[in-house]
């Protein structure tokens, strides 16, 4: 049966960012699945958890800032995950902070801590993740969190847009080299979800009205709309997919 090839039952799955939004719609789609997490966030991951939980899977947290993330901090974050799990099979790079201002506004901290957090963390996870398929000869998942700014410009959001285009980038040289070994190496790419990075957006009359007209669906999407290609993604449906960024965007790209 085809939906065989979906199933998670039995994978151990890292997420980061998992206290809400897209990455607790991702963590809570992983365990519907099958899978039994390692939830990493900055931020209380209760109601993720609880969520879980109802599906009877296992779930262990870390709270972390992805922002002090490197390579030492990474490899002990795995080390961890597969304590806590028994084995890792899955990684989901989510964790993300945008800083929104004119380009000539931006300071040292608008430019690196989104930097540090949303690459520089995705990174060191990949390396350490990466180190221990490939030591183990296991064939593994990672989902990198693009944008569909991983293909435009944006609008003042220069440290973001440069991020997200970079783990585009990063997805598809991690995939050159790995794809070899059975890793599978992908990325999400959102366009306009109903999270806090976009709040300020919607409680704008005319730029929400902007947005909802360029997008041919003529919504934002819900975060768990990301639940089925998260799965897809993780699962043995996908294992010749490799090095692929799939808009997830409402038709955003396709205007």
């Amino acid at each position: 049966m085809i939906t065989t090839s979906f199933s998670l039952a039995g994978k151990k799955a890292l997420v980061t960012g998992a206290a809400r939004g897209l990455g607790q719609a991702i963590a809570i789609g992983l365990a519907e699945a099958g899978a039994d997490l390692m939830l990493i966030d900055r931020d209380p991951m209760t109601e993720t958890k609880e969520a879980i939980l109802t599906q009877s899977r296992r779930v262990a947290l870390m709270e972390l800032d992805l922002g002090e993330m490197d390579g030492t901090l990474a490899h002990s974050v795995i080390n961890q995950s597969i304590l806590q799990l028994n084995d890792l099979d899955i990684l989901v790079n989510n964790a993300g902070i945008i800083r929104r201002l004119a380009t000539v506004e931006f300071t040292n901290a608008d430019w690196q801590d989104v930097i540090d957090t949303n690459l520089t963390s995705a990174f060191y996870l990949c390396q350490a993740v990466g180190t221990y398929f490939l030591k183990n000869n296991k064939r593994g998942k990672i989902i990198n969190l693009a944008s569909m700014l991983s293909f435009q410009g944006g609008y003042m959001v220069p440290s973001y847009t440069a991020t997200k285009s970079a783990l585009a980038g990063l997805t598809r040289a991690l995939a050159n080299e790995w794809a070899i070994h059975g890793i599978n190496v992908n990325a999400i790419a959102p366009g306009y979800f109903e999270t806090e990075v976009t709040a300020g957006i919607r409680s704008d009359t005319e730029r929400n009205k902007e947005v909802l007209k360029r997008i041919p669906a003529g919504r934002y999407g819900k975060p768990e709309e990301l639940k089925g290609i998260s799965v897809f993604l993780a699962s043995p449906a996908s294992d010749y997919l490799h090095g692929a960024v799939i808009p997830v965007d409402g038709g955003w790209l396709a205007r």
